[in-house]
């Protein structure tokens, strides 16, 4: 999302890093340049504006201008002014002790509405909770069969009883109360901001089911428009919160630097992807790191966390070990790594790795998608006696397993050989040590 504002970023402070000490005019040159950056993010104009001065304001300090590293402090202060631009620290999702707690999600047409009702139900399971999605969007046409249909992958009942969004609202918080359910969510009809008949209708069924929360789907890609958009529904319908949604995009990304500065709200989750596990709590700290090209190794290490198998991951590190790591271990792993999500979407959360394409492009190369299918395939051509003892695999193995993934010889040659080569990499960093914890993670040959 980020890419582009980065690498400009990231020259600025080259720039910065190339001088030693700074004078004011430095400074000034190089907020200028980061107010054009900004811009071109598609950030708020005055959010912008405000952010700088602050900058500014402590950067020409005597604390920064006089310390030994001030191109470093500068930058430091820029992370955090961009941290307290996004809200600071993180702001927690709570829900009240009453039963069932009612969240309302709003959004214009196309924000992603529907599809982030139904991850936030899943995390909400995910967490104990027992959530009951209320399909009450009848103005688009498929949403409430699109919503049904969410429901039934991540596992979560959906209600739609009702030609009115008030009465089918109503009726769900009914069907909770009846089923014991603990959550509903109530996904309502997506509209444009000027539209007021539509904008009625949000009230009323605001009015009608009293929600705890509202949660505002703000399209990240939609840049300034999503402050106006954001304005708009805060005037309407009293927004507690966001999701921001599609983070994963190419777009410039302005909405998530200013949605919180000009509202006053928080944004709670982001979505980074297509599939219902792809949202996440917002993290200011954690986003401003990411935006500066500093990685952000902690929610690398959440999603790990969350989606690799810890004892898969302990038995293959013990494997590399004692030289017992073998090709059916290595699918295993691979296939453990891409439940992380795309691989340049994690080498941009490593520290020191600036986020921008075509500054990864090379690091991720070696581990391309497409090779990983290929390995996959050509693995899984494999007999278990195969995969178990590479050794073996003379010629007319190679052949054969070739033509079985769609693959060539020369493919089958070179996973072999990079295989060796890692497995023996492996056990050489390893040291024969028995219990060292490696994340579930492929090594990069």
């Amino acid at each position: 999302m980020f890419d582009t504002l980065t690498q400009q970023l990231d020259g600025i402070f080259k720039k910065l890093r190339s001088r030693g000490k700074l004078h004011p005019k430095q400074v000034d040159n190089a907020l200028a340049d980061m107010r054009t950056a900004l811009l071109d993010a598609d950030v708020s104009v005055e959010v912008a504006d405000e952010l700088l001065a602050r900058v500014r304001k402590r950067a020409l300090s005597e604390e920064v201008m006089k310390s030994l590293t001030p191109a470093q402090q500068v930058i430091k202060v820029v992370r955090e002014e961009l941290q307290a631009t996004m809200g600071g620290t993180q702001s927690a999702f709570t829900l009240p002790s009453a039963k069932p707690a009612v969240v309302m999600m709003a959004g214009v047409q196309g924000s992603g509405k529907t599809t982030a009702s139904a991850k936030l139900a899943r995390m909400l399971k995910e967490k104990g909770k027992h959530p009951l999605l209320v399909a009450a969007d009848l103005q688009r046409p498929a949403a409430v069969e699109q919503l049904f249909t969410l429901g039934a992958e991540v596992g979560v009942p959906v209600a739609s009883d009702g030609a009115d969004p008030v009465k089918v609202a109503k009726a769900g918080l009914k069907q909770a109360e009846r089923e014991g359910l603990d959550v509903v969510i109530v996904d309502t009809a997506g509209r444009l901001h000027v539209d007021e008949e539509m904008m009625k209708e949000a009230r009323r069924v605001k009015d009608a089911i009293k929600p705890h929360h509202v949660l505002m789907a703000s399209d990240a890609m939609t840049g300034q428009d999503a402050v106006v958009q954001a304005r708009a529904f805060m005037r309407e319908v009293d927004t507690t919160g966001f999701i921001l949604t599609k983070l994963d995009g190419d777009a410039r990304g302005g909405a998530a630097l200013s949605i919180t500065a000009v509202t006053g709200r928080p944004v709670f989750f982001a979505g980074t992807g297509e599939r219902p596990a792809d949202l996440e709590p917002f993290y200011p700290d954690r986003m401003a790191s990411r935006i500066l090209g500093m990685g952000d190794v902690l929610t690398l290490i959440d999603r790990a966390q969350e989606n690799l198998d810890a004892d898969k991951a302990k038995e293959a590190a013990e494997k590399m070990a004692t030289a017992q790591f073998t090709l059916e271990d290595f699918l295993v792993q691979m296939r453990e790594m891409r439940k992380l999500g795309p691989l340049q979407d994690l080498l941009a959360m490593l520290p020191g790795i600036p986020g921008g394409k075509d500054a990864l492009k090379d690091l991720a190369g070696q581990v391309d998608e497409r090779q990983m299918a290929r390995a996959e395939a050509v693995i899984c051509s494999m007999t278990p006696e195969e995969r178990r003892n590479p050794a073996i695999i003379g010629g007319s193995r190679r052949l054969r397993i070739a033509r079985g993934s769609g693959t060539t010889t020369a493919d089958v040659n070179s996973l072999l050989k990079e295989f060796d080569g890692a497995r023996k990499m492996m056990r050489t960093m390893l040291g024969g040590k028995r219990g060292l914890k490696i994340p579930g993670l492929p090594g990069i040959s």
